[in-house]
């Protein structure tokens, strides 16, 4: 097992660097460069820029060279810890990307662990009472969440909070907290705005979850070593815990860790309704504003992020079947 995993970490190293070359000339697709788009938007405002000092300002930060030039600058101070410069926020790319990946991350944790926490043991509820009326009622919930986007779901949390429950919603602390040091009760205010979000990017998911593990559980339900373990006296709960779970389990793992990217990609939205420091938000303002080096650090964080979920979820179906051998 440690050298699969070490092989699948070096085989990691030219996959970045394909999503980088990728992402950076993606990133480089649409005319012009950051100073350009912020000469546009202060003309739209009334103002106006010298296009002179947009030529010196280009110069100094090297978007005047050619995009290879531009490309292995910024791959060159990865060993050191050096993303680019931030245009826009004039600070260090790495340092802003680490903030809200952080808080991202955190939200991506919770979202996981509500979804399994739930849409596990519903599954199994629902599969070991097949057709009946809260199995139909469980399976009519299910199609429900998976119907509503996450968004539409951040609206309404802050719609019930705000009208119905009269509470603070929306951020990561209380206003009359958010300048206060960290306390006791600045720690509770927190966890209180942390779970709404994370609620809402898992819900979606929970519903998926829930009816793969319901089908998955009715195959294996049906197999021949389950009617074995009845025959030999087995508790029906043991028969269902110990063995048909196990197995059922396998292709739940497989689905949470492509879970990961969905719920970032939607705590763009989410991130921007209910006032999240999310990487969503950041990155959407990066790439209309043309801030490569920032926009290009938050995908390969990404991507990254990814490749490590889906190394997680291959240790974890090895542990949970023991069938499972990596060589």
């Amino acid at each position: 097992m440690t050298a699969y995993i070490l092989r699948r970490i070096v085989g990691m190293i030219p996959t970045i660097l394909i999503v980088s070359i990728v992402t950076f000339a993606i990133i480089q697709l649409p005319p012009g460069d950051f100073f350009t788009t912020l000469q546009a938007e202060i003309a739209e405002s009334g103002g106006g820029q010298d296009k002179e000092t947009a030529r010196l300002m280009a110069e100094r930060y090297g978007l005047d060279q050619p995009l290879p030039i531009q490309y292995l600058r910024w791959v060159a101070g990865w060993p050191s810890g050096d993303f680019g410069w931030s245009l826009e926020w004039n600070a260090p790319v790495l340092p802003i990307v680490l903030e809200r990946m952080a808080y991202t991350m955190l939200l991506g944790v919770l979202s996981l662990l509500f979804m399994t926490a739930v849409a596990i043991p519903i599954g199994i509820y629902s599969a070991t009472h097949q057709y009946a009326i809260s199995d139909h009622l469980l399976s009519f919930l299910g199609f429900l969440g998976l119907s509503l986007p996450g968004f539409l779901l951040a609206l309404l949390w802050m719609f019930i909070g705000t009208i119905v429950l009269r509470i603070p919603v929306g951020g990561t602390v209380s206003q009359e907290l958010a300048d206060a040091p960290w306390s006791l009760a600045k720690v509770l205010d927190y966890l209180n705005h942390l779970w709404p979000p994370a609620v809402v990017l898992g819900l979606a998911s929970t519903a998926q979850l829930q009816r793969i593990m319901r089908g998955n559980l009715l195959d294996v339900l049906g197999q021949q070593f389950i009617t074995t373990a009845r025959a030999k006296g087995l508790k029906e709960r043991t028969v269902i815990n110990k063995y048909a779970v196990r197995v059922a389990i396998n292709p739940v793992i497989s689905v949470l860790a492509m879970e990961v990217p969905k719920i970032i990609s939607e705590s763009t939205i989410v991130g921007i309704v209910m006032s999240v420091p999310t990487t969503g938000p950041l990155l959407l303002r990066a790439l209309l504003s043309q801030d490569m080096y920032l926009a290009g650090t938050f995908l390969l964080f990404m991507s990254l992020l990814l490749m490590f979920s889906n190394l997680v979820a291959d240790i974890l179906l090895a542990w949970a079947d023991p069938r499972i051998v990596y060589t």
